[in-house]
């Protein structure tokens, strides 16, 4: 009896740990795009241009022609010349499977000691699509709106539509 209660116990557990470890677990493609991400941010943050276009396919579309991998590149130059600091801030992001592209979305927060205009900081919200090309995940096409933007030293929520 309490023995069979032992291995009751133990089987509990494992499975337990199996369900935790199988909810940490991503697939090497899933991986691939979240270590993407993070490098952007990085990237963007240090004012490194061609790291930040470095995951991005040579057709990326962001926010429905708005910019351009080569537009995006060319603003990240533009604020490192000019000495402009990006905080970069990531919330979690969330990998949903599309056949055989992934759709990353995420909210990211954008902040400045510089001169940056303050209608371009404040909380994003991001849906960026991903592809395969030659074994690379490769970002395509993203949209953002904003979510949030300061006001002096006080946040204020927009409404979302």
């Amino acid at each position: 009896m309490i023995r069979s209660t032992k291995s009751t116990c133990l089987l509990t557990a494992f499975t337990l740990l199996a369900l935790v470890l199988s909810g940490c677990w991503h697939t090497p493609g899933e991986q691939q795009v979240r270590e993407s991400i993070a490098a952007v941010a990085q990237a963007a943050e240090a004012g490194a241009a061609g790291d930040v276009s470095a995951p991005l396919s040579d057709d990326f579309d962001g926010n429905a022609g708005e910019l351009d991998r080569r537009g995006l590149t060319n603003m990240v130059r533009l604020l490192a010349l000019r000495g402009e600091h990006i905080g970069v801030t990531m919330g979690p992001v969330s990998i949903e499977h599309r056949g055989e592209r992934m759709v990353a979305t995420f909210t990211v927060t954008l902040t400045s000691g510089g001169k940056l205009l303050p209608d371009q900081l404040g909380l994003y919200e991001v849906e960026s699509a991903w592809r395969k090309e030659d074994g690379k995940w490769l970002c395509y096409t993203a949209s953002w709106k904003h979510a949030m933007y300061m006001v002096g030293a006080r946040w204020r929520a927009m409404l979302l539509f």
